[in-house]
C-alpha cells in the first residue's frame, strides 16, 4: 500500500477517538495492520505491565489491534531508535517512562535527542516508587541501612532498571540524602535487577511500586519505604520514606506515549484522545488503583512542557551527584 493511502487509513483509524462520539466502535475501520506499541525494556516490569493494560483496554473498547513489543537494550535506546526510524504513519509508537527523556544526560553518545526527535503524544500516569532490600540483609528500615552503609559502602549496591530511569534518579537522591556514595548496577529492565536483589547479589533497588510490590508481597524482597508523602492505598502497611528514616525522598515515576518526530499533528491529537479516554476509563473502573497508578491526562503541548521541566530538574540532580554519562 502506498504511504499516502496508508496514512489515510491510519487517520481514519483514530478519527473518532473521543468518548463524545458514540459511533466510534461502529464507524472505526479495521486497521490494515496492528499498531506496534514498543516498550524499550524487558517484559515483566512496570512499563510493560501498564502498556499491556492500555493495549488490552483499547482492543476491548475501541477494537484497535495494538501489539506490545519489547525491545530492551542500550538503556532504552534500542526501542527508541525503532520508533524514531519508523514511518510516521501512526502504526509504530513508543511507550516508556521518564527514562526516555534523560538519554542525553546519562549516555555519552546518545543516538537521539528525546525532546526534538520524537512527537510527544500523551502522559498517561504516575506511580510512587518503592524501596526494596535483599531478604538476606537484617536491616529493618532506611535508618539502619544508612548506618551500616556508612561503615562499609562496598556491602551495599543498588540495582537500577536503566540509567536515567526514575528509579536511578531516586537512587541518586537516596545516596545524597543519606550521605553515602552507593555503587549503581544498571540492568536491562526491572525484572533482571529485581531477581538479583531477591537472590542477594545486589542489596537494594528503587523502582515503581507496580513492578516491585508483587515480589515484596511474596516475601522475595523486603519493602522498606514508599517514596511519597502519604502511604499508598495498595500497600498501606509500607511506611513512607520519611517514616522509614529519610525525609525528602519523594519521587514518582511517570509513563508516556511518543511517536516519530514527523507524525502528523492530527494523528498526534487523535491518539492523545484515545489514550486520555483509556486512562479515564481505567481509572473510573478501579483498574489503575490495583497497579498503584495515578491517572494523568494532558494535551500533547502540556506533555512537552512537562518533559522540559522534568529534564531540567533531573539534570540538576545528576549534576549535584557528579554523575558522569556512560
Amino acid at each position: 500500500m502506498a504511504r499516502r493511502s496508508f496514512l489515510k487509513v491510519a487517520l481514519g483509524l483514530v478519527a473518532s477517538a473521543s468518548l463524545s462520539s458514540p459511533l466510534f466502535a461502529q464507524t472505526n475501520p479495521a486497521p490494515t495492520q496492528p499498531i506496534k506499541l514498543i516498550v524499550p525494556f524487558a517484559a515483566g516490569g512496570g512499563v510493560d505491565a501498564y502498556a499491556r493494560l492500555l493495549a488490552q483496554h483499547l482492543k476491548e473498547k475501541r477494537s484497535l489491534e495494538i501489539v506490545v513489543e519489547n525491545r530492551p537494550g542500550t538503556n532504552g535506546a534500542v526501542g527508541g531508535l525503532a520508533v524514531m526510524n519508523s514511518e510516521p504513519n501512526g502504526t509504530t509508537l513508543l511507550f516508556s517512562a521518564s527514562t526516555h527523556v534523560m538519554a542525553k544526560q546519562v549516555m555519552k553518545n546518545a543516538p537521539y535527542d528525546p525532546q526534538t526527535d520524537f512527537a510527544p503524544i500523551a502522559r498517561v500516569g504516575e506511580a510512587p516508587m518503592l524501596v526494596v532490600m535483599s531478604p538476606k540483609k537484617p536491616q529493618k528500615n532506611i535508618t539502619e541501612v544508612i548506618a551500616d552503609a556508612k561503615k562499609d559502602p562496598s556491602k551495599w549496591d543498588f540495582a537500577v532498571s536503566a540509567l536515567g530511569s526514575m528509579g536511578h534518579l531516586t537512587t541518586v537522591a537516596f545516596g545524597n540524602l543519606g550521605g553515602v556514595k552507593f555503587t549503581v548496577v544498571p540492568y536491562r529492565g526491572t525484572a533482571p535487577g529485581l531477581a538479583d536483589v531477591a537472590a542477594g547479589h545486589v542489596q537494594l533497588m528503587i523502582d515503581p511500586v507496580i513492578a516491585l510490590l508483587p515480589m515484596a508481597t511474596a516475601g522475595n524482597v523486603k519493602p522498606l519505604a514508599i517514596t511519597t508523602a502519604k502511604r499508598t492505598r495498595i500497600a498501606p502497611d509500607i511506611p513512607t520514606s520519611a517514616e522509614a528514616g529519610m525525609p525528602g525522598l519523594e519521587f514518582s515515576s511517570w509513563y508516556g506515549v511518543w511517536g516519530p518526530k514527523s507524525l502528523p499533528k492530527d494523528v498526534v491529537t487523535r491518539f492523545n484522545g484515545l489514550f486520555n479516554d483509556a486512562v479515564r476509563e481505567l481509572a473510573s473502573s478501579g483498574r489503575l488503583d490495583t497497579l498503584g497508578i495515578v491517572p494523568v491526562t494532558e494535551s500533547p503541548e502540556e506533555f512537552a512542557t512537562y518533559i522540559s521541566k522534568d529534564v531540567a530538574r533531573n539534570s540538576e540532580l545528576l549534576r549535584i551527584a557528579d554523575f558522569k554519562p556512560e
